[in-house]
């Protein structure tokens, strides 16, 4: 728990004991996926101009591709492509007052969190395969 100082402010709030509501989960992850695709574009230029450099390039930017840890990456980047891309037309939807009453942001908030990681696998799957 936490203690109230007399003007009624918390002095030590655990972020582990806070329950947010699926739509607050929804949004951290939103923000979490914005700032991991910010840090993967510098990789995907890097990886992309290596394979547009010849045939020696294409097969070394491959054989990174292929090891296990750089298909975490890869997985990884796809769930935050995915997740940002979902989340971001549920708040395009929202902005437009569609889908703001409680039981259909509930759903819309599951819907992004459910859909993005099959589908990051998908995705990794057949990049990888």
């Amino acid at each position: 728990m936490f203690t109230i100082t007399k003007n009624g402010r918390p002095v030590h709030l655990n972020l582990l004991q806070i329950r947010l509501p699926v739509a607050g989960v929804m949004s951290i992850l939103h923000r979490v996926s914005g700032a991991l695709l910010s840090v993967a574009v510098p990789l995907g230029i890097y990886l992309l101009d290596l394979a547009l450099r010849g045939p020696e390039g294409f097969a070394k930017a491959q054989l990174l591709l292929d090891h296990g840890f750089a298909r975490l990456v890869l997985l990884a980047v796809f769930w935050a492509l995915l997740h940002h891309l979902f989340a971001g037309i549920r708040y395009l939807l929202l902005d437009v007052d569609v889908g703001i009453e409680k039981p259909s942001y509930r759903w819309s908030a599951w819907a992004v969190l459910l859909a993005a990681p099959p589908l990051a696998l998908l995705l990794t799957w057949g990049v990888v395969a």
